[in-house]
């Protein structure tokens, strides 16, 4: 995993996937001028951890460097941010609470380029009738299910749908 903070919090965080080689030349080229520096995400890279080891974990105190908040994007990411360990909301519902109930395929745009997987967790984000719909990490929607399964299995069941 890697990651990209500046002064405001987290702007950048990239799943398992690249050779640790690959991924910071992929971060240095994403945010030219970063430092390679792991002090600042000691909390990000123990609750990752933490996670993937199946435990149940809250990113709610990790500062994060998002859109501003009166923004389409800022609103988005803010209320998928506020989706529970184990639950799914829709992208409806998440367009629903952001005042936009008219906008969920452009909720699901927003959340397709989503800077900050599993902080901002919109693997929880499904379609209304409970299908997958996408997740543009490496791996795609197989990846969103095993994050799923994961969080199901460490809260003792099914999938507890919002």
């Amino acid at each position: 995993m890697g990651g990209v903070a500046t002064a405001a919090g987290l702007r950048r965080l990239v799943l398992p996937h690249y050779p640790a080689d690959q991924l910071a030349d992929l971060l240095a080229w994403e945010h030219k001028g970063c430092v390679r520096d792991e002090a600042p995400f000691q909390d990000v890279i123990r609750l990752c951890r933490d996670y993937f080891n199946a435990r149940q974990v809250d990113f709610g105190e990790i500062a994060c460097d998002l859109p501003a908040e009166r923004s389409f994007g800022g609103r988005v990411l803010r209320a998928c941010r506020a989706i529970p360990y184990g639950r799914t909301s829709s992208y409806g519902r998440l367009a629903a609470e952001i005042g936009r109930p008219e906008a969920p395929r452009a909720v699901a745009t927003i959340l397709g380029k989503n800077p900050l997987p599993l902080v901002v967790p919109c693997h929880r984000v499904t379609y209304a009738d409970g299908r997958l719909g996408g997740f543009s990490a490496p791996g795609g929607v197989d990846v969103k299910r095993r994050m799923l399964d994961l969080e199901a299995r460490v809260l003792g069941g099914p999938e507890a749908p919002d």
